[in-house]
């Protein structure tokens, strides 16, 4: 009997503990939500408006992210007029927002304040001190989106900066000609095709500029297997697509482990992609290793520099990269070298069609560089007209919009005490319209203004952003503009071309900077009337 009692004590005191544990985990809990979705913004808005910058209050859990995608959504049921003056219809919402808060505010993405930096040495020191204001990781699924270099930080970027930057050396590209003149003729050779027997056609050149610079990365990273590339790239493509689709929602701490219909999508594609590029790189690492001759493409290139960083380290750990680093890399060129040069291509086509001056000035150029030769590195390099063009484009028409940076610790961005949890954002579209910077006429074509190169064409060095800035600038620069002018120059030794009326100028954001209607142009072959 009094063992019966004692034991209903025990589990009386035991139950009162348990529930006493609950208790306190729930208050924790709560705590924890209470300050990460109201007393943290609330605490980093203080601090941001007594330095004098202005933005939204802060009011709920999804910031300003809500007014934002409703008013880009709002924006893009319909054609801009042809203008280059994008920003408005690109950027509603941060258009209309620096419109009344001024250059020094911030916006709300989610429970984060997002502090706009448009100064020119602000700027230089956020790329500069890539320490401080680092990558955006908050969000798994941007991983999804940008892997590799691109999303490291410290050792690890260090690491593996140096085991790429081979593969992205001038003299590689030069190995690479071939493939970008290869991919570039077969799109030319169907576009010929098209051409009706009075010398023109229209077409939708978007897409085919697309397949085109697909079939390039697919070719030069990956060389003989480059079916096999691309089969791999369209299921990034399929995967960036379904991460957008997630990202357009509020971010919710594990929301991507549940077996939704989207999260189960997502992880078959995923595991597909890793599956394939392991198996791919592991055939490499063995034909490198037997001496087999290289193909020279840049997953050879990798595969070759991580190998000899490895035996180069033998005695210390943690050197070279592991198989899932090179994957990510693999992913990364994809980005790296089909997304900005597609952009950067489909703008030129579309703004050399509306000023038939540049597109006559580019293609005299050309033809007086190479004549009936194929393009090559020397000639490429001596197309300061091609340039000119490119750049401009590049900064009307930037691949990406706008750049954020964490800040995961207190500092000072010159006058401006950043409390940790802030971030920043420089947006690029608006740096490269701005009239203080850029002059008077900064929202016209006018690529003269690069004639004397990027450092004297507006009043600050770091006010031309297309690829970034600083030591992290993007590794793949140079080889989207070398398969530029390649596509340019075979492009305009053969067509003139000009744009239709069924063209509807709707750019808009999408991982980079795309025509949302396509671009439909009308080809003349040259040599016909």
């Amino acid at each position: 009997m009094l063992k019966d009692k004692s034991m209903e004590a025990d589990l009386v005191i035991i139950r009162d503990l348990l529930c006493f544990l609950v208790v306190g985990l729930l208050v924790i809990w709560g705590w924890r939500v209470l300050n990460w979705a109201w007393l943290t913004p609330k605490r980093l808005e203080r601090c941001l408006k007594q330095q004098g910058l202005r933005g939204n209050p802060y009011r709920s859990l999804s910031g300003d992210i809500k007014q934002m995608f409703g008013m880009n959504r709002q924006t893009r049921t319909r054609p801009m007029t042809l203008s280059d003056d994008i920003e408005p219809y690109v950027t509603p919402f941060l258009h209309q927002f620096l419109a009344e808060y001024g250059k020094d505010s911030f916006i709300w993405i989610g429970p984060r304040p997002r502090v706009i930096i448009m100064d020119p040495d602000k700027i230089r020191e956020i790329f500069t001190k890539f320490a401080d204001f680092q990558k955006m990781h908050k969000n798994p699924l941007v991983k999804l989106i940008v892997s590799g270099i691109a999303g490291l930080e410290g050792d690890h970027w260090s690491k593996h900066r140096k085991i790429i930057n081979p593969a992205f050396h001038q003299d590689k590209l030069k190995n690479m000609l071939p493939a970008f003149y290869q991919s570039c003729s077969d799109m030319i050779s169907k576009w010929e095709k098209m051409v009706s027997t009075d010398g023109f056609s229209e077409i939708d050149a978007w897409p085919y500029l697309v397949n085109m610079t697909r079939d390039v990365i697919s070719r030069a990273a990956f060389g003989s297997s480059f079916k096999e590339g691309r089969r791999i790239f369209n299921l990034l493509d399929n995967q960036i697509d379904l991460a957008i689709k997630v990202m357009q929602s509020v971010y919710i701490p594990g929301w991507r482990f549940l077996p939704t219909k989207t999260n189960r999508e997502l992880k078959l594609t995923y595991n597909d992609i890793k599956d394939s590029l392991r198996e791919m790189i592991k055939r490499r690492e063995k034909a490198i290793k037997k001496g087999e001759d290289s193909n020279e493409d840049l997953l050879d290139i990798l595969v070759e520099s991580n190998i000899r960083e490895i035996e180069a380290n033998a005695n210390r750990k943690n050197m070279g990269m592991s198989i899932d680093d090179v994957i990510e890399e693999c992913k990364l060129f994809y980005s790296a070298g089909q997304e900005t040069t597609s952009t950067l291509l489909v703008w030129t086509m579309i703004l050399l069609a509306r000023y038939p001056a540049w597109q006559t000035k580019a293609r005299d150029e050309i033809l007086q560089v190479f004549g009936d030769n194929k393009p090559d590195a020397d000639g490429l390099n001596r197309l300061k007209i091609v340039t000119m063009i490119l750049y401009e484009v590049l900064r009307l028409y930037p691949p990406v919009d706008a750049i954020s940076r964490s800040v995961p610790k207190e500092l000072k961005l010159g006058e401006l005490l950043l409390l940790a949890g802030t971030e920043v954002l420089v947006p690029i579209l608006q740096i490269h319209r701005d009239k203080e910077l850029w002059g008077d006429d900064a929202h016209e074509f006018k690529p003269e203004r690069f004639a004397e190169g990027v450092s004297k064409a507006t009043k600050s060095q770091v006010t031309f952003l297309p690829f970034g800035w600083g030591p992290r600038i993007c590794i793949g620069q140079n080889f989207a503009i070398t398969e530029a002018k390649t596509a340019m120059s075979m492009i305009l030794k053969r067509f003139w071309f000009e744009l239709s009326p069924a063209y509807a100028h709707s750019p808009y954001s999408f991982v980079t900077l795309r025509p949302q209607h396509g671009a439909q142009i009308i080809l003349h072959k040259l040599g016909t009337d």
